[in-house]
């Protein structure tokens, strides 16, 4: 039961830090509901989370045996461990220099569904992500077998879902609801997060390896 609850709540952390770095999906999503309301954010979140969900899936049925063996478990642990400790250092580098104000391009235009979909395929940190960390984390979760692996999807998405329906009701409220020094202590504290979490993962996967 802890175990679950440890999976979902460090994932949950961990997707809300790379929700929290301006990206192609938080712009398109400040773009559509700029255009068409609050509900545009929701499903842009929506398009981003069917693609997501897709490439989950092909990991798990793909991967699942191969991912069981210690030595895949131990080269994917360390790998992931690596990119979450360099991101950890990135996120806190950029807390004096990130913000929330985004220019858009003007005449932009797109579904909101399918402009989730089509950003999250186009950006090359999402592939990386799921290739390292998302990877390591499916290989943890699949030790509790469907609970666990429900429990780390659900708490990644439900990550991006928190974050982007918030900025989606900033903007339609048309209030400052956030600024930019508290998006950079929160930047901060989830850059602290993911170096703790690279370095239990490396100690994972070393122990395994070695």
């Amino acid at each position: 039961m802890w175990a679950l609850a440890g999976i979902f709540a460090s994932s949950f952390v961990v997707g809300l830090s790379g929700a929290l770095m301006p990206g192609p999906v938080l712009t398109v999503t400040i773009a559509e509901t700029t255009r068409r309301g609050f509900w545009a954010g929701p499903l842009v979140v929506l398009g981003h989370g069917i693609i997501e969900f897709a490439l989950f899936v092909a990991l798990v049925l793909g991967l699942g045996s191969l991912l069981q063996q210690d030595l895949v478990f131990g080269i994917v642990g360390t790998g992931g461990a690596v990119v979450l400790i360099l991101m950890g250092i990135g996120m806190m580098r950029k807390t004096k220099e990130a913000t929330l104000k985004i220019q858009l391009a003007e005449g932009e235009r797109s579904r909101p569904v399918l402009a989730g979909i089509v950003t999250s395929i186009a950006n090359p940190y999402f592939i990386i992500w799921w290739a390292t960390i998302g990877l390591s984390y499916i290989a943890l979760s699949q030790q509790y077998g469907v609970k666990g692996l429900s429990a780390f999807y659900s708490g990644h998405i439900m990550a991006d879902v928190a974050w982007y329906v918030s900025i989606a009701g900033a903007i339609t409220l048309g209030k400052r609801v956030m600024d930019d020094r508290t998006y950079r202590w929160i930047i901060g504290i989830c850059g602290g997060f993911l170096l703790i979490l690279g370095v239990y993962f490396g100690f994972k996967g070393l122990s395994v390896l070695v």
